[in-house]
């Protein structure tokens, strides 16, 4: 059975950096279209990034920020968060969303103190 798994959130000042993980446990990962996403307390999961075979794209919100990179040959996507904010304070998830229905990580908190 096809996985995600997260690691790297954590706790983090105002302005701190954090790197996000997602080891996927499948053979093709090479042609996966993969996905960061986040869910606030209180509100709607919302696009972070994407990144397919040669371009990615971002939330304005993040745009400049974070950066969304893969490792082929470690099945692993990453999403890099220079200048937290406390408003980047959410659960994170990875997703496969070249799928349907898409397949999603269990999730990391990032915590962003002011």
């Amino acid at each position: 059975q096809e996985r995600l798994v997260e690691s790297g959130g954590g706790l983090v000042q105002a302005g701190g950096s954090l790197r996000l993980s997602c080891a996927a446990s499948g053979r093709t990962f090479s042609r996966y279209v993969m996905g960061w996403f986040r869910q606030a307390p209180g509100k709607e999961r919302e696009f972070v990034a994407r990144i397919g075979w040669s371009s990615s794209t971002y939330a304005d919100s993040v745009k400049g920020r974070f950066t969304i990179s893969r490792d082929d040959a470690k099945n692993t996507v990453y999403l890099q968060m220079n200048s937290l904010k406390p408003e980047d304070t959410a659960v994170y998830y990875c997703a496969r969303v070249d799928t349907s229905p898409t397949l999603w990580g269990q999730g990391t908190q990032v915590t962003v103190s002011s």
